[in-house]
């Protein structure tokens, strides 16, 4: 149906094309200024009676099968989103225009997240209210595996596409493992059962370094270990409690006794080798009598109750996840007379639920880099629509906006030391560590990866001149639609079997065309416009065209599409680093 499309359309689609970007400065919807007290949110009693729903967003989207767009006139008002328009212009060339400059742009379209889907796939797998069954465990996409079986609790197998448009992959099969204990991924690569494991265990590192039929690739530290906590539930809805916790945490204990070599403590939230990832401020010092003194200041002389939560999956930036859990337990206990119960959750319904903001005590979380720039860890966790650490505060996402849109690194810094002293200020989290890593393999496994962004490409790895390539990482997948994802265990799985317009250099963060051949730029960054490859086909043989492209942003961005149901229902990639297209209800 989408071939006959562009015949239908491309009179109206060239007639409607913009010229020229959203003008005016306003770019961002009005935000209502803090109460005078900014460190507190505001107190609430309960209703008398019932109060009526909050009325819903309002999609502004419009949508005819080769065009997505919103009023030009919405970017100055309520609506935040990035893109005024994407627009197929013909098959082989989508345009983007955006309602204001993003310097990041490839770095984003080159997230797997963004990755390109079927349109008619798209629609015969929207279910009601969420992806089918096949939609969210056997992804359609362009990439060099094909997706064969996953068999729920034991493993996922992928097949290599026939038709690649690239070079073939080295192994004919590929398989993904995972064992959540380093110390079991260890022994079965020793064992000579697997291939690659991820996350080596920080005791583990010399012991696979002096093993010669085993090789060590140590990742570099692009991530973040944080201590949450969601401002909306007392008392972290006081802001000295927030910053009485900050310094009664020792994260150098944490760094010293629990990570690797290559780690150290966080000075600020986003890793220092990002452009302007430690411009303000450094974050507090360990302090624990003035920590004890701004409690009680603050109304808790005695401390208080809550809990700990986390999920049981190793991570680079977590790797002893339980073990960290007790000693933060134990410090808070010792050093703030808080006492803290451990409650572990399944993966998937950790992140629904600290996604949504719906933990009431602390909880263990962190993030790795997806693509290398400060908007991947600023803008996504600290973004005014993120609900995550509950209301977040002005000081810091209004000057990030900023900063976002300037490409010169120093022209930008004095809005990204503004951004990371308010962070500082404000506390919607604690930093602890930038975790260093590692990846292990076996000797005879030529072109060993261990990513920066942990999105590791095993086509070009030969697993010693066999079929089969085994690879054991730390979890099993939330699910396989990955638009709708942000687990990294899904992530790297998706990077197999779906591709981007742009992706990223193997093992490294510079970026390269992939489905696209080039996305050029006007002066201002502003409209970016993407020649396609041609020849192209999904795996389920239909053909790959400009359709597709706006049927995928459709589908991720425009709330009023049948289209737009995935598993988590949060589309927190596509709303934090793009903004949905919507506005408030009214």
């Amino acid at each position: 149906m989408k071939r006959n499309l562009f015949a239908l359309f491309s009179l109206l689609v060239i007639a409607g094309m913009l010229l020229a970007a959203c003008g005016g400065t306003a770019t961002e919807a009005p935000v209502e200024e803090p109460a005078t007290e900014a460190t507190e949110a505001p107190a609430t009693e309960a209703p008398a009676e019932e109060e009526p729903a909050a009325p819903a967003d309002v999609s502004i989207a419009t949508f005819d099968g080769t065009s997505l767009s919103v009023p030009a006139e919405e970017c100055n008002g309520d609506y935040i989103g990035a893109f005024q328009s994407i627009v197929a212009t013909d098959a082989n060339t989508v345009t983007f225009t955006l309602c204001r400059s993003d310097p990041a742009f490839l770095s984003k379209i080159a997230f797997n997240v963004f990755g390109i889907y079927p349109s008619e796939w798209l629609e015969a797998t929207a279910g009601d209210g969420s992806r089918t069954s096949e939609g969210l465990e056997r992804p359609v996409g362009t990439g060099p595996y094909v997706l064969s079986e996953w068999n729920r609790g034991e493993s996922i197998t992928f097949t290599a596409n026939p038709d690649y448009w690239g070079d073939a992959p080295e192994a004919e099969t590929l398989v993904f493992r995972w064992s959540t204990e380093s110390a079991q991924r260890l022994l079965e690569l020793q064992s000579g059962t697997i291939d690659g494991i991820d996350n080596v265990g920080p005791a583990d590192f010399d012991v696979v370094a002096s093993d010669p039929s085993l090789s060590l690739n140590e990742r570099p530290a692009l991530n973040v270990f944080y201590l949450a906590m969601t401002n909306t539930f007392a008392p972290f809805d006081n802001q000295e409690v927030r910053q009485a916790i900050a310094k009664g945490i020792d994260r150098q204990r944490i760094v010293d006794t629990f990570y690797p070599a290559g780690s150290e403590v966080a000075s600020h939230f986003t890793p220092c080798a990002i452009p302007n990832g430690c411009a303000g401020d450094a974050w507090y010092e360990f302090d624990v009598e003035a920590a004890r003194a701004q409690l009680a200041a603050a109304g808790y002389p005695d401390g208080f109750s809550t809990k700990i939560f986390y999920r049981d999956v190793v991570r680079g930036y977590l790797p002893q996840v339980s073990n960290v859990a007790q000693d933060i337990q134990a410090q808070l206990k010792e050093n703030l007379n808080i006492d803290a119960e451990i409650v572990a959750m399944e993966s998937g319904a950790f992140i629904e639920e600290s996604t949504a903001g719906r933990l009431d005590g602390f909880y263990l979380l962190g993030w790795g880099a997806d693509y290398p720039h400060i908007t991947n860890f600023l803008d996504f966790h600290f973004g005014a629509a993120n609900p995550q650490f509950g209301v977040q505060s002005p000081t810091y996402y209004e000057p990030m906006v900023q900063g976002a849109q300037i490409a010169d690194p120093a022209e930008a810094e004095p809005f990204y030391v503004e951004a990371n002293n308010a962070i500082r200020e404000f506390v919607p989290m604690i930093p602890v560590a930038h975790g260093g890593s590692g990846t292990a393999y076996r000797a005879d496994v030529t072109n060993q990866q261990a990513s920066p962004l942990g999105n590791e490409y095993f086509a070009v790895m030969d697993p010693g001149g066999r079929d089969v390539f085994i690879w054991m990482q730390n979890a099993e997948p939330i699910s396989l639609f990955c638009a709708d994802e942000t687990d990294g265990e899904s992530l790297r799985a998706c990077e197999q079997v779906v591709e981007a317009l742009y992706s990223y250099e193997v093992n490294g963060t510079a970026t390269q065309p992939a489905l696209a051949e080039a996305c050029t730029p006007n002066d201002d960054l502003t409209v970016w416009t993407c020649t396609l490859r041609q020849g192209i086909k999904f795996h389920d043989g239909s053909d790959f065209d400009a359709a597709d492209v706006v049927a995928t942003f459709n589908m991720g961005l425009n709330i009023g599409s049948p289209t737009h149901v995935g598993n988590t229902a949060a589309w927190e990639y596509y709303d934090y680093l793009w903004g949905l297209m919507k506005k408030p209800g009214q």
